[in-house]
């Protein structure tokens, strides 16, 4: 997560959608003074900065009606004010009215069979590579990031939702807009490694779980007009 007071832009991080890339690149350009969280494991060079503080919980302690008290207190604890993959709504909570209204927030989106077969190929190489794509779908654990930029009732709350797809040509235009130097590319692929066997979703999906992923996302592909 990124908010940038020199840009004037706040970036919220999804999963799996060339995140951890942007915000190395990001991380080069944003000021001593703009807030970025750490990312895991560290990469070179980004530098996370300005990101721990205190902060007032009652607010989304209260909107989420007690739901992640105690992971709310051990950030407290911790002074982890902001962290990786915070939600939007939580961002709003932990800022000033001025500096959500007036600052361009943006996210990006992947198309969700995509999306799912690269984390399974995360989760599967973190695991030790013998985790079959059967198991994986047994276990639920599915890459769902409409709640990191939608409030509670499933309203979208940035102004812009990129899409992975074309990526390059619309982080042109949104850098373009914010005065970010841009020369079409990142300059890094972070966390690409884990994914050896490279043939498209259409070649490796059952009918059955092609299925699941229409149901499980059916809330990103309302909202984004994702077809198979």
């Amino acid at each position: 997560m990124i908010i940038s007071h020199k840009y004037k832009f706040i970036f919220i991080k999804t999963r799996k959608t060339a995140g951890t890339s942007i915000e190395i690149f990001l991380s080069q350009c944003c000021g001593e003074n703009d807030i970025l969280t750490p990312i895991n494991p560290q990469i070179e060079p980004h530098l996370a900065r300005n990101y721990q503080g205190i902060w007032n919980p009652l607010p989304e302690i209260i909107a989420s009606r007690g739901h992640g008290f105690q992971s709310t207190l051990k950030k407290m604890r911790r002074q982890k004010k902001f962290y990786n993959h915070i939600p939007a709504r939580t961002i709003k909570n932990r800022i000033s009215n001025k500096t959500w209204n007036d600052y361009f927030k943006f996210c990006v989106e992947r198309n969700p069979w995509d999306k799912t077969l690269s984390w399974y190929h995360m989760i599967n190489d973190r695991a030790g590579g013998n985790l079959t794509l059967d198991q994986y779908f047994n276990t639920g654990d599915f890459c769902l990031n409409y709640p990191s930029y939608t409030d509670a009732k499933g309203n979208l709350m940035v102004d812009r939702v990129i899409k992975h797809e074309s990526l390059m040509d619309e982080l042109n235009q949104v850098f373009g807009m914010l005065g970010i130097p841009f020369s079409d590319t990142l300059g890094v692929r972070a966390k690409s490694d884990h994914r050896k066997d490279r043939r498209p979703y259409q070649q490796v999906f059952t009918r059955a779980q092609r299925t699941i992923i229409e149901k499980v996302f059916a809330k990103e592909i309302e909202m984004h007009g994702y077809t198979y």
